[in-house]
């Protein structure tokens, strides 16, 4: 009877065994499945996270590299500006020191006609009234070429291109022609005047124009001076006269000081003798020497202003550069001219040697055209053109035969 009930228990506790079993076999085998599942997932979600953020920091990594080369861009560039600008600052370098030179010539010239002009009324001395005429042309003068310096420096624009650098020729040769009209034909209608009509002085007036004349040979004399020390320290020469203000102001200075000098030997010798003929001659003679210094310097500023070539040893430097390149088989014309005071055009007409293709003929232009820059730095525009050959000419070409070294 015991061994029954015992046997249906160990049954009974068997199937609920088997019961509990697989009800809970499947809930927790899914539910560790899905945990699994759960944590892969998450480990991929932080494995893309962790890619993105290493995406991230390349991004933010090639950004600081661009940011980087920007800057450096950047750099670059504000040097090269800052290189311009310095360029820039020196080229006036040299106008703001002629500038000066100008306004103490004007200043000096305009105490010394007022001086002039009192003494020579005073005195009734045509010499003297020469002389007050020839400063104050030199007065109109000095205005004229504080313009030239000015307006000379404007950039290039549309309605001129090529600048306005010719302005400094053109006010230059104003002050030429007033140094004809208002200096030298007043002087020769003075001297006339005196030998037509006769001049009686006093002592006084001879001692006041003679005291007038000393003043105003100082005044001329310090202005002189600082013209030439600012040549001098330009080089000295013709080269440091190319600027047509500076070299105005030389030669009017020069010829004041030399018109003094003369006009005070003529009153010194009208005093002695009693004799208006030497005053007179005197004044004549002023009237001359400010007519061949306005031709002078009117000839240099019409060359000038018409188109005046390069010296002929830059042109010599142009065509030996030209010539030294391997690909130009000739060089059949080189043309230049002076633009302004530091800025000259080139052209050139050259001919390649044959089989060229458009773009490699592109890229000699741009080399010679760099080349010819670099060795004359006052070429501003430059031009090349190419010409071309016809086949015939193209065999007889030094470059086809050999004779240079061609194919």
């Amino acid at each position: 009877m015991t061994g029954t009930p015992t046997g249906r228990n160990a049954e009974q506790t068997a199937e609920r065994t088997t019961e509990r079993d697989i009800g809970r076999t499947p809930t927790d085998d899914t539910g560790r499945a899905t945990a699994d599942a759960g944590g892969r997932a998450v480990g991929a979600e932080s494995g893309r996270k962790g890619d993105d953020a290493d995406a991230g920091r390349k991004g933010d990594d090639a950004d600081a590299g661009r940011k980087g080369d920007n800057a450096g861009a950047g750099r670059k560039g504000d040097d090269a500006d800052a290189g311009r600008k310095g360029d820039d600052a020196a080229e006036p370098s040299a106008d703001r020191k002629t500038r000066v030179t100008v306004l103490v010539a004007l200043i000096a010239n305009l105490i010394i006609a007022l001086a002039k002009a009192l003494g020579g009324l005073f005195a009734g001395s045509p010499a003297l009234l020469s002389e007050a005429a020839h400063s104050v042309a030199d007065s109109l003068n000095e205005v004229f070429l504080l313009a030239a310096l000015r307006r000379s420096r404007r950039p290039a624009d549309a309605r001129h291109p090529f600048g306005y650098g010719k302005e400094r020729f053109f006010w230059s040769l104003l002050a030429a022609v007033g140094i004809f009209v208002m200096g030298g034909c007043f002087s020769f209608f003075q001297g006339v005047e005196a030998l037509r009509s006769g001049a009686d002085e006093e002592l006084s007036g001879y001692v006041a124009g003679l005291i007038v004349l000393g003043v105003s040979f100082v005044a001329e004399g310090v202005s002189l001076l600082r013209a030439l020390h600012q040549v001098r320290r330009q080089g000295g020469g013709f080269g440091a006269l190319r600027d047509p203000a500076l070299r105005t102001v030389v030669a009017e200075d020069g010829t004041a000081v030399l018109g003094v000098t003369l006009a005070a030997i003529g009153m010194a010798l009208h005093m002695v003798t009693g004799q208006v003929v030497w005053e007179a001659s005197a004044s004549l003679a002023i009237g001359a020497l400010l007519v061949f210094v306005a031709y002078r310097l009117g000839r240099e500023a019409r060359d000038q202003l018409i188109g005046e070539a390069a010296d002929p040893q830059t042109g010599a430097r142009i065509r030996a550069l030209l010539d030294a390149q391997p690909e130009i088989d000739s060089v059949e014309a080189i043309f230049t001219m002076k633009t302004g005071l530091d800025s000259v055009l080139v052209a050139a007409r050259v001919d390649l040697m044959p089989g060229l293709d458009s773009e490699r003929v592109e890229e000699i232009a741009v080399r010679i055209k760099r080349s010819i820059a670099g060795m004359v730095p006052e070429a501003k525009q430059i031009f090349l053109d190419v010409t071309d050959r016809h086949a015939g000419e193209a065999a007889e070409s030094p470059a086809a035969t050999g004779e240079r070294g061609g194919a």
